[in-house]
């Protein structure tokens, strides 16, 4: 299995942005990687992924036109670029892994997830 890392998390004021990076070590054999967050007493939910091979990308609508996702297939690092913070974007943030491609997976829920990251606090003030 994969192992993940994330960094770049951290408090910052609504409109401000943040970079989070996820370090890919190990075996890398899975057709997409993406980012979850959760919140409080809740699942954790989709919010971006790119396929490692073709770099298709796909967003949640509660992030769509704020955030970017990309890849570093020489560094083996997805980052996520996330812009024009919300208090709302207040949650855990963790890197994911799955060996399932997009014909396979519709949506990409949590249990679909063959590999998780430690997760990065990501802290909005309003």
């Amino acid at each position: 299995q994969v192992q993940l890392v994330e960094s770049g998390g951290g408090l910052v004021q609504a409109g401000e942005s943040l970079r989070l990076s996820c370090a890919a070590s190990g075996r890398t054999s899975n057709e997409m990687v993406g980012w979850f967050r959760q919140y409080p007493g809740k699942e954790r939910e989709f919010v971006a992924r790119i396929t490692w091979n073709a770099g298709s990308t796909l967003y949640a609508d509660s992030v769509k036109g704020r955030f970017t996702i990309s890849k570093d297939d020489a560094k083996n690092t997805v980052y996520l670029q996330m812009s024009s913070l919300k208090p709302e974007d207040t949650a855990v943030y963790y890197c994911a892994a799955t060996q399932f491609t997009v014909r396979r997976l519709r949506m990409w829920r949590p249990s679909d997830t063959r590999d998780w990251g430690q997760g990065t606090q990501v802290t909005v003030s309003s």
